[in-house]
């Protein structure tokens, strides 16, 4: 009677608290292949970021990767989003990555988790929160102290998330990556080492493992720990590569395997035919390796989470646009693609003895929502925050700002004419004189000087500055500061005394935006609304816009440019209302449209 009463009461728990009961397993590695419960398993994994998807769609993108095949998903965790601001940490709603492993194990799938702390994936600053910066003398990716401090409390917090869902605790995390593609940065076994021990004081008590590119496994990998690798899918040298830095033998696992790349704002979409790796995924499949697809899905960057590239070889300074559609299998609004239907006719000739796939669900609805009006609109100049005052510009990082926007603006004497340098501009900037646009300065073309004729009396000289994302991959990590990050000069003389007024835009206030008469030429803020009756995924048409920012009931949808080469912004089912539905849009280079249009497909491929 005891053990009935205490089984009741574990089972009314469990239901209360939403735990469920799951056997535990055991994954191990064997000399050639994976081994679940004493049995070979191949993985066969895809690569989907919870914060790049609505959480409402989680499930759904789930049963899409089943579909095509897969056992295992695989996703980053992103430091950033868990510890904005420092000892602050945020685990809930689309950041709820327990949630996110949990629905996995719901639909079956396993979960290959890559904590790092730095990820890298086209992600402001690789992951790593703005606030490092401000932290004098830390560096990332070193074992210098306050980093190492910083690293481990974050790596603890997410160890309560996730190490009990570790599948030697009944849970569907068959492994856990310690830092990324190190090798590609530095070779020091002493602070990958200091990585491994840290997982395991956080509770990651399983497998663990690294992942580098080929040409840098050397340096990346520690011994002890499995070697994974990146980019190279010839069976023989990825078998030939594990076992020269695994003791001789295996198993074999292709960590990231590209069949598409992502794209950057200015350049053409990337797309690779599928019939380029089909052959190349069945080579590897039918040669007993396992692996995984980046990306399977890529989904959106929202708000400004997007990274950049910055290589001075090649460009200054490259950063990424909102979709990371990523030509992948899964398109953006996660629907299959041929991509998809050929990679999973590929998959089923290595399925499990008397497994089928599930059929594939249809294609999402969409609708194109009708055409929108804008019955209010107000200059950015109108609802400006207090501000700060400083005798210099301050970065974003001083002014312990994240993203965003920042306008500074000082009075100087005018009457004069000539050139106005912005030293270490970060990284697009608006120059305006009295109120009145003056011209565009853009890191991305090298651009730091412009020409201005200042009238007579004092002036006020404006410049709105753009943070479009902190570089997320090599050597320039370190130089990450945002804004004017140095001085201005008129002519070579220093402008002082600068007002600097803070922009974050992290949540918009819609109403504040009245009809105040805008200034000509100056950003603007405009508000409108629309009412559909059938709800469904749809995109809004930026193409005819400048540059900005659109939120709809409230939700970053992310940033539009119409240099291209995407032209529109995704806008999920599920954070649209039958009925009346707001949209708020920050303008910066067009303030005179009225008007804007939705569209039932994307345009991901128009560069102007």
């Amino acid at each position: 009677m005891g053990k009935s009463i205490l089984l009741f009461i574990s089972l009314v728990l469990s239901a209360f608290f939403g735990f469920s009961q799951q056997p535990k397993h055991r994954f191990e590695l064997g000399d050639s292949v994976f081994l679940l419960d004493g049995k070979p398993l191949q993985i066969i994994s895809g690569e989907i970021h919870y914060p790049r998807v609505n959480k409402e769609a989680w499930r759904q993108r789930m049963q899409m990767a089943k579909a095509m095949g897969l056992n295992t998903i695989s996703t980053y965790v992103f430091w950033n989003l868990h510890e904005p601001m420092k000892g602050k940490y945020d685990f809930t709603g689309n950041n709820d990555i327990a949630a996110f492993v949990k629905i996995a194990q719901e639909e079956g799938l396993w979960v290959i988790l890559r904590p790092s702390p730095y990820v890298c994936a086209e992600w402001e600053f690789g992951g790593y929160p703005f606030w490092l910066q401000n932290e004098k003398g830390l560096i990332v990716r070193s074992k210098e102290s306050q980093y190492l401090e910083a690293y481990k409390n974050y790596i603890q917090a997410v160890g309560q998330q996730l190490a009990p869902l570790q599948i030697n605790h009944g849970g569907n995390i068959l492994m856990v990556q310690i830092e990324n593609e190190y090798g590609s940065y530095s070779n020091d076994k002493n602070y990958l080492d200091i990585n491994r021990k840290m997982f395991i004081e956080a509770g990651f008590d399983g497998i663990l493992y690294t992942c580098d590119p080929a040409e840098d496994l050397s340096k990346g990998y520690l011994p002890g720990l499995l070697p994974a690798v990146n980019g190279l899918d010839d069976p023989a040298k990825v078998k030939a590569l594990v076992k020269q830095y695994n003791n001789g033998k295996g198993p074999y696992l292709i960590a990231e395997w590209y069949p598409a790349w992502f794209d950057w704002w200015g350049t053409k979409h990337h797309t690779v035919t599928p019939d380029k790796y089909v052959a190349t995924l069945d080579s590897v499949l039918a040669n007993g390796i396992s692996i995984n697809m980046y990306m399977f899905h890529g989904g959106t960057t929202r708000g400004f989470m997007n990274g950049a590239n910055d290589k001075k070889e090649i460009s200054p300074f490259e950063p990424q646009i909102s979709s990371y559609d990523y030509d992948a299998p899964l398109d953006e609004a996660g629907n299959a693609t041929i991509k998809f239907m050929k990679f999973r006719e590929v998959i089923k000739k290595y399925l499990p003895v008397n497994q089928t796939l599930p059929e594939v669900p249809r294609k999402k609805n969409t609708i194109s929502i009708p055409s929108i009006r804008f019955s209010e609109t107000c200059s950015l100049f109108d609802v400006l925050p207090e501000p700060k005052l400083n005798n210099r510009p301050l970065s974003f990082e001083a002014l312990n700002q994240a993203f965003g926007f920042v306008l500074y603006r000082t009075i100087t004497d005018g009457n004069i004419s000539g050139v106005l340098k912005i030293k270490d501009l970060r990284d697009y900037a608006i120059i305006f004189i009295n109120g009145k646009k003056n011209g565009v300065l853009d890191r991305r073309l090298n651009e730091d000087t412009i020409t201005v004729s200042l009238p007579k009396g004092k002036v006020v000289i404006d410049i709105l500055v753009e943070n479009m994302g902190r570089v997320n991959f090599g050597e320039y990590l370190l130089k990450n500061n945002k804004g004017i990050t140095e001085s201005v000069y008129l002519n070579k003389k220093e402008l002082k005394g600068w007002k600097m007024y803070s922009l974050p835009f992290d949540e918009i206030k819609s109403e504040v935006i009245r009809n105040k008469g805008y200034v000509e030429a100056s950003p603007v803020l405009k508000k409108g609304s629309f009412d559909i009756a059938n709800i469904g995924d749809t995109y809004l048409d930026m193409s005819n816009w400048g540059k900005g920012i659109v939120w709809i009931n409230g939700h970053n949808l992310g940033k539009y440019w119409n240099i291209g080469p995407q032209q529109t912004l995704y806008i999920p089912s599920e954070w649209l209302k039958s009925g009346k539905n707001e949209i708020v849009v920050f303008e910066m280079l067009k303030p005179e449209k009225t008007e804007l249009n939705g569209i039932e497909n994307p345009i991901l491929d128009k560069l102007n």
